[in-house]
């Protein structure tokens, strides 16, 4: 495939900004919000200038918001209720407040009149925290509930670790001997003489055959999924929430999946690894997707998962690009090397009663594509089904993703389940890419979701939907409101509420409305000249400026708080 051309995205003449024409305007439009466009370019063009190679990440970034202690409710305060005792801090040098009126009096000002989580489950985890408390939180600092609605809310999401086995990880007093047997009996019989003499169904750990019952829990009859024709919402790293994944499934995404987890991370039972495989009932057909480098933390973490979750499948991340996790031998960099590779797998897809699936990338260099011959080999090892993104690690998005490759691939293995993946933004780029690859099963979805997460409706109804600026907003609203659910309504979670959308509007200012487009549909890899909307909220919209990004997240969720900084994780060309 060639190389992207620096493509521009055609729009009607009457909506581009003319930069010697600042005094243009269209329905009204105000002049200061044209003036904002043509500064914010001449500042892009500017910065282009002195750093024309901008890629991949921030890694460097500041963290959007630092919590003063000091200024934080002590949770023994958090859920004081009327009729009870206020609890003991069970810490000797708390250096949290303990008065509920002395938080009271510093406390931020409320953002919203209306807390969503106390109207829907008649109780607010945050109690006096919440930013949102002012119809369930009394002058005294007490939390209100309702008890009528505390009996008919049900949990509406699982997968959440649990005090009992973060602790036996963090000790290390998980039993995880049947994974390591599984693994041993897999090297074992890699490397032993007398491969052919050994039964499939037969586990050998140091030359002895394991007992019965041990043979009976590893293999499993595995649970079985219907891959055919699906819309596969991809995993994708700290974009990929649950707030969001909830956006896409109520928009037809068939299969959602947890973003990238490190098993080092989940072995160690760090919270914010695991707080990514945390699942909400709307998601039908979900997975956890997992990064290793070895067999034996693989098969743990799949072991782990299985016994302590509820997963449709766990998938393994063979295309991960970044540097951190390439250099250690996992994401990419497990596709050379085959003995680790097949270990995994078939250490993994034994012990699990759900299917095994994996992401894998075209190879690792552009010019040496090594899927076509690594693919067999995986559905042999045991992998129920495999998704190809059709770029290689050197190609990141500078190129476009080759659908004649992964047509290649799938054909290769058919009837085996293999997925697509890269540039699709529309219905006709669906029905392209079907065309082009007609042996995959169905296609997997990521930037195209980011920009429209509407794009799985577009797809099923085969139409392109023109959404005004007023029902994009609706949207942000519904993930924010999600994210309240999810992150919590207190300062901290509104903040961190605040960070996931802010990354979300890094990817959504790209979407180009269709009424503005001289040729529908979009393409996902051209840019638009400096245009106006057809309102100021749509031009707001399409602003790649931060300070607008966060002028929106501030109508959802009030002023920043001082000392605010945003910058988004991915730089310019991953557009």
């Amino acid at each position: 495939m060639s190389n992207l051309s620096s493509g521009v995205c055609a729009i009607k003449a009457k909506f581009i900004v003319h930069k010697p024409d600042i005094i243009l305007k269209n329905d009204g439009q105000a002049e200061s919000s044209l003036k904002r466009k043509l500064e914010r370019e001449e500042n892009e063009d500017e910065s282009s200038k002195s750093n024309s190679k901008k890629r991949g990440q921030n890694k460097a970034r500041p963290k959007t918001f630092q919590d003063d202690k000091q200024n934080k409710p002590c949770p023994s305060i958090i859920d004081i209720r009327i009729t009870g005792e206020q609890p003991k801090c069970q810490y000797t040098n708390c250096k949290f407040i303990h008065n509920p009126l002395d938080y009271l009096k510093m406390k931020p000002k409320d953002i919203g009149e209306k807390c969503l989580l106390f109207d829907v489950r008649g109780k607010c985890p945050r109690g006096i925290a919440c930013r949102f408390g002012s119809d369930h939180i009394t002058p005294e600092g007490f939390n209100l509930t309702n008890e009528s609605k505390i009996k008919e809310w049900k949990e509406d999401t699982i997968n959440v670790l649990q005090s009992s086995l973060q602790i036996k990880l963090q000790k290390k007093k998980y039993d995880f001997s049947i994974a390591e047997s599984v693994v041993k009996s897999m090297d074992s019989r890699r490397h032993s003489e007398k491969l052919d003499s050994v039964s499939d169904n037969t586990i050998i750990t140091s030359g002895a055959i394991t007992n019965e019952d041990e043979i009976k829990l590893q293999f499993r009859e595995k649970k079985k999924i219907d891959w055919c024709d699906k819309l596969y919402l991809s995993p994708l790293t700290t974009v990929g929430n649950l707030p969001f994944r909830r956006i896409c499934k109520g928009f037809g995404a068939d299969i959602t999946c947890g973003e990238m987890a490190l098993c080092e991370s989940l072995l160690k039972g760090l919270k914010q690894e695991w707080a990514l495989v945390k699942r909400h009932e709307s998601e039908k057909i979900f997975g956890a997707q997992i990064c290793g480098n070895n067999a034996y933390i693989i098969t743990k973490v799949a072991q782990l998962l299985q016994e302590n979750t509820e997963l449709d499948f766990i998938d393994l991340n063979l295309g991960c690009p970044i540097d951190l996790i390439y250099k250690k031998g996992g994401g990419c960099g497990m596709l050379h090397r085959l003995p680790a590779l097949e270990t995994s797998i078939k250490s993994a897809s034994k012990l699990l009663s759900i299917p095994f699936t994996a992401k894998v990338r075209t190879g690792v260099y552009q010019d040496k594509r090594i899927a076509h011959t690594i693919i067999p080999k995986m559905f042999e090892w045991g992998v129920s089904l495999v998704t190809l993104h059709g770029r290689s690690r050197e190609a990141r998005y500078t190129k476009s993703a080759d659908w004649e490759y992964i047509e290649t691939c799938a054909k290769a293995v058919a009837p085996h389940p293999v997925y697509g993946n890269g540039d699709i933004l529309s219905y006709e780029d669906y029905l392209l890419k079907k065309e082009v690859a007609s042996s995959i099963q169905g296609v997997m979805i990521g930037r195209g979701a980011l920009i429209k997460p509407w794009i799985f409706t577009e797809i099923k109804e085969q139409k392109t939907l023109d959404i005004s600026s007023k029902e994009r907003f609706e949207i942000l609203k519904k993930f924010t409101n999600y994210g309240l659910e999810h992150w919590g309504s207190d300062t901290q979670g509104v903040e961190n509420t605040r960070r996931f959308l802010l990354e979300w509007l890094s990817f959504l200012y790209r979407y180009v409305p269709v009424g503005i487009l001289e040729r529908p549909p979009q393409k996902i890899n051209e840019r638009p000249p400096t245009y106006f909307g057809r309102d100021d909220l749509e031009t707001l919209m399409a602003s790649s400026n931060c300070a607008d990004w966060v002028k929106i997240s501030e109508m959802l969720l009030g002023p920043v708080p001082d000392g605010f900084i945003f910058l988004p994780k991915h730089k310019a060309n991953s557009y």
